[in-house]
């Protein structure tokens, strides 16, 4: 009789040795270098805009690429949190990413959100983000699903192989903050690029005291963390409505009055989780339709009023479109379920 062995060997011939092997190519026509994206001050997180259907307006949002590229903005977020990548599937996701490289690439630089709370999904995005020619990408930290920060470690080394990369810590978020020990450890990497910092003013000096770039993430912060603090510039929702001033804000030296000019706008686009500000400011603007992905909904009417006597404050010539501003009725807007 043959005796079976109820031992498991697992067969060697199907291992398969856990390297990473990137998808590579020889073309040269979008390739950035790391130290072109450490050189960016005005980076814009861009607002994706919809159909009645629930699809991508294209045709709107090259209108946007095309005010941020006119007024002064170096380069876009596609698909962040203010884009609303959290409601795409990666098949859009990645269309996205690759029709505003191939529209735009030669003019402003284009870093897709590829993160994710997973890393497989991360490293696969990634690929498929620079296959289409991105120039960077951005990484958070995973979410939800927290992991530890040897786990942060050996996601971040996971992606960073791929190309250029920004780090992006927003604890807020995440749920769980990026110490500096973590970016230290992976500052080495010739692809990192540095990191979009919502902690605040303390350890955005902690990291340009030592060489690292730093973008702000909050743009009530901007200004002083960009000429008080050593910040780089930043990473804007604000930039979608008035990217010049921004600009002048980022360039031109130290402005407080100018600052203190914008921050009753920045506080309104945050006095709810971001994107619905940005969305609701843009639609009332008329350079999006009035269309909202669920979960998210506009502000309430007397916020929308808020803002026509904001924009006028500030001067409708400052921001973008050419539309008059508009108090919208709620039956305006339409909210759709499933897209």
């Amino acid at each position: 009789m043959l005796l079976r062995s109820t031992r498991w060997t697992s067969p060697s011939a199907a291992i398969i040795p856990n390297f990473h092997l990137p998808m590579r190519s020889s073309e040269v026509k979008n390739r950035t270098s790391t130290d072109d994206i450490k050189s960016l001050r005005l980076i814009t997180a861009i607002k994706t805009p919809y159909l009645p259907d629930g699809r991508f307006d294209l045709e709107a949002y090259d209108a946007l690429i095309n005010m941020q590229i006119e007024d002064g903005a170096e380069g876009v977020i596609v698909g962040g949190t203010t884009g609303e990548g959290q409601l795409m599937s990666w098949d859009e996701h990645i269309m996205l990413i690759g029709h505003t490289i191939n529209c735009f690439g030669s003019s402003i630089k284009v870093i897709g959100n590829t993160g994710s709370n997973s890393t497989r999904e991360a490293v696969h995005a990634t690929e498929q983000g620079f296959a289409v020619g991105m120039h960077a990408a951005l990484h958070i930290n995973p979410y939800y699903g927290k992991t530890s920060l040897e786990g942060i470690v050996a996601h971040f080394q996971s992606v960073l192989p791929m190309g250029p990369t920004i780090i992006y810590n927003v604890p807020s978020r995440t749920g769980q903050d990026i110490p500096p020990p973590v970016i230290r450890s992976i500052a080495a990497s010739p692809n990192f690029a540095g990191v979009k910092e919502c902690v605040g003013h303390d350890r955005v000096k902690d990291y340009t005291e030592t060489g690292i770039t730093v973008w702000s993430g909050n743009d009530d912060e901007c200004h002083d963390s960009r000429w008080d603090h050593g910040a780089m510039g930043v990473i804007s929702v604000t930039s979608n409505l008035v990217p010049g001033l921004m600009r002048e804000l980022l360039f031109k030296g130290k402005n407080p009055s100018l600052n203190k000019k914008l921050l009753p706008l920045i506080n309104w686009l945050f006095c709810e989780p971001n994107p619905i500000g940005v969305n609701t400011a843009l639609a009332q603007l008329g350079v999006v339709r009035p269309i909202f992905r669920l979960p998210y909904v506009p502000l309430p009417l007397a916020k929308r009023m808020e803002f026509v006597k904001i924009v006028n404050e500030i001067g409708r010539e400052n921001f973008v479109g050419e539309k008059d501003v508009r108090v919208l009725e709620d039956d305006d807007f339409m909210l759709v379920g499933r897209y």
